[in-house]
């Protein structure tokens, strides 16, 4: 009987020890943190990586427009060999998923904007002579000019955020940039063969 009126009075004493007792507060603050630690150092690290991989999508954009508007110029050919410069761009990262097209645009003398031609690595053309192009910047639709435009977008998948969990396809992303370039030479660049 005894031992028993004794369990309610070591119990309450003991949660009274426990509760003024400090000793472990910061293993638990710890391990209460450290996960979110984690989580944080992980995220920069992607952050940094899908920064990285947008940078070089906009600069193969960007230079294989201005490449093409300095020739008076383009086959097939030379654009397969511009097209070259992306995957030296994106160096050392993936470009196995890397899409390319490039469109030469005529503004005609009401400012609207067509396909002149247009080429992509496949050999086949991404959009129809004299189609409608819609995505020119407004500061560029110059009545009676010409306009190269280059696309590139490349697939980043997430090398961290739960590799183990969820499909490559989820943890996919597509990086797309454009750019309008104007011609140096002539009124326009001729493509022989697209």
């Amino acid at each position: 009987m005894m031992a028993r009126r004794g369990l309610p009075i070591w119990l309450a004493s003991t949660a009274r020890r426990f509760a003024r007792d400090r000793k472990g507060v910061g293993a638990i603050e710890f391990a209460i943190i450290f996960p979110v630690l984690i989580m944080l150092y992980l995220g920069a690290f992607e952050i940094t990586i899908g920064l990285s991989v947008s940078k070089r999508t906009t600069r193969a954009a960007g230079s294989i427009a201005d490449i093409i508007t300095q020739q008076q110029s383009v086959t097939k050919s030379s654009l397969t060999d511009i097209a070259k410069a992306a995957p030296a761009i994106f160096a050392p990262y993936d470009s196995s998923g890397l899409s390319l097209k490039v469109t030469a645009i005529q503004i005609d003398g009401g400012a609207n904007p067509k396909v002149l031609w247009s080429w992509a690595p496949s050999g086949a053309a991404p959009y129809a002579k004299n189609s409608t192009v819609s995505d020119v910047p407004t500061d560029m639709k110059k009545a009676n000019s010409f306009l190269i435009r280059a696309e590139v977008s490349t697939p980043y998948t997430l090398l961290v955020f739960a590799p183990n969990f969820m499909p490559a396809e989820t943890r996919t992303i597509t990086i797309s940039r454009s750019y309008f370039y104007r011609q140096r030479q002539n009124d326009d660049i001729p493509c022989g063969d697209c």
